[in-house]
């Protein structure tokens, strides 16, 4: 499903963000990505959804070469992608349903079925009755519960996670590994980088350690 083959960024200046990174992650997997701070990890899982292009080596998403795809199509890619980032990043002059809704209305999904979907995604993520909320009304793990529902309205096959629990408490961050973990027994592929991997243990991922850009195990 996804394959790194010998890839490797680099940023002006030389800096290195991975070096001659292989491996594969298979349809259904939850895989955790590890290492330090500046380990690569973010550069790594950019890749996928090309909002970064390797500078040597392949990345393929189901066979398609993302790094060589032209601009024209990684809207269509990313479509089959869902991202969520430390920072929920959503819209603070738009109500919770609407911030869900955005993917579908760029996507040209017709309005009732993308009202219903976006309903569908908000009572997944526990936020059902929440449609009309501004996001500065709710707290820190419901911000990120809306991301996340944004995130999974298209229904995507994989769900990359960027340290999506790192600015929250216990309590929300255990509540916030529990909604992917759910994803993933649901046949999700997840690919989630955090510093506390012992939130997914239940699951026995498979782990992909990074060290100064490099694959370590």
């Amino acid at each position: 499903m996804i394959r790194f083959e010998e890839v490797s960024k680099r940023y002006p200046g030389g800096v290195e963000g991975l070096s001659n990174v292989s491996f594969e992650v298979r349809h259904g997997e939850l895989i955790v990505l590890r290492g330090h701070s500046g380990a690569g990890k973010s550069t790594l899982l950019k890749l996928i959804p090309a909002l970064e292009r390797p500078t040597a080596g392949r990345v393929l998403v189901n066979d398609i070469d993302v790094g060589r795809l032209r601009a024209g199509a990684i809207p269509y890619l990313r479509r089959s992608l869902g991202l969520v980032t430390q920072e929920s990043r959503l819209l603070f002059d738009r109500s919770v349903f609407d911030n869900v809704m955005l993917p579908l209305s760029i996507g040209g999904l017709p309005p009732k079925e993308a009202a219903k979907r976006a309903r569908a995604a908000l009572d997944r993520v526990g936020l059902a009755g929440f449609d009309k909320a501004m996001p500065i009304t709710l707290s820190g793990g419901e911000q990120q519960r809306v991301a996340i529902a944004r995130a999974i309205v298209n229904r995507p096959a994989i769900l990359i996670a960027d340290e999506p629990t790192a600015h929250l408490d216990a309590d929300y961050a255990g509540e916030i590994a529990a909604l992917f973990r759910s994803f993933n027994e649901a046949g999700v592929t997840v690919i989630v980088a955090t510093h506390d991997e012992a939130l997914f243990a239940s699951r026995a991922p498979r782990r992909i350690e990074l060290a100064h850009g490099r694959l370590v195990s």
